[in-house]
């Protein structure tokens, strides 16, 4: 004899089929946050960057992961090729803008003004590249993993002199110090995130720039704490008077009291009035 299978079974069966195959799909795909594409559109869109030789828009970079942009910029130089970098850097819109106001506004001020002249190289140590934080595995994801974020190295002046964060930070001369201390505390008022030497042991090396979101506050890390490091002008040679010359006398005070006769100066520095012709008697 045939079974019957009650009509329930029948209304239940899609619902079943649909659970079953819930609990046994595969695992979807994380997804970039939504505001990290919404930022790089509203960024081109403004026109924040114009793009150049020198700084191009990109093909998306997707993944792995939740890493990648949706619209990279390959930047080889900057303020339209005079400050070249030391290796091409994948970047976001914003770090790109971001990156010339802080060139115009902090790093060249601070160049002219310690070395009278310009910088014409920013020696990179990576931009986008998809980790963790300090490399470390199994950390949140850093900014660079989003084109977010730059470490650089050290810079190359107009004399070709060269700049090494590593060696200059704490061992170079007093200038290139307080240089490196002018674009650490200006690079803090223009990045959310700035870590250098003596941060932590990681940026031992480079200085750290990004510009993360940390919560709603707006809240800014900058370490170590900017200071200032001020250089003593040089000690003010004065020259002596060579053998043989009189030293000069002048005090700024006037000449000598011997130069006045009879109210009239006929000393140094003034020219003597000519001398009265004799008198003629019953003239």
């Amino acid at each position: 004899m045939a079974s019957r299978v009650s009509p329930s079974l029948h209304l239940l069966a899609p619902a079943l089929l649909a659970t079953a195959l819930a609990s046994c799909s595969l695992p979807t795909r994380p997804q970039r946050p939504a505001w990290r594409t919404q930022a790089e559109n509203a960024c081109i869109a403004q026109q924040r960057v114009q793009p150049s030789a020198y700084v191009q828009i990109a093909q998306e970079v997707d993944g792995p992961g939740i890493c990648g942009l949706t619209k990279p910029f390959r930047v080889t130089a900057l303020q339209d090729g005079a400050v070249t970098f030391n290796a091409r850097a994948t970047l976001d819109c914003s770090m790109v803008a971001e990156l010339e106001q802080w060139l115009a506004d902090v790093v060249q001020p601070a160049a002219q003004a310690r070395f009278g002249m310009n910088v014409v190289q920013i020696n990179s140590m990576g931009s986008y590249a998809c980790r963790g934080m300090n490399n470390q595995r199994g950390a949140p994801l850093s900014e660079h993993s989003f084109g977010n974020a730059l470490d650089i190295g050290g810079f190359v002046l107009a004399d070709g002199r060269q700049i090494s964060i590593v060696r200059d930070w704490t061992h170079g001369d007093d200038l290139t110090r307080a240089f490196l201390m002018d674009v650490h505390g200006g690079s803090c008022d223009r990045f959310s995130t700035v870590l250098s030497p003596g941060s932590n042991p990681f940026h031992y090396n480079h200085i750290h720039v990004d510009l993360a979101m940390h919560g709603r506050s707006g809240k800014h890390i900058c370490k170590p704490v900017p200071h200032e490091i001020v250089v003593q002008p040089p000690p003010l040679i004065t020259k002596g008077p060579a053998p043989g010359e009189e030293e000069d006398s002048d005090t700024g005070e006037g000449p000598p009291r011997a130069a006045f006769e009879g109210g009239r100066e006929t000393g140094l520095g003034a020219l003597a009035e000519p001398p009265l012709p004799p008198r003629r008697d019953g003239g």
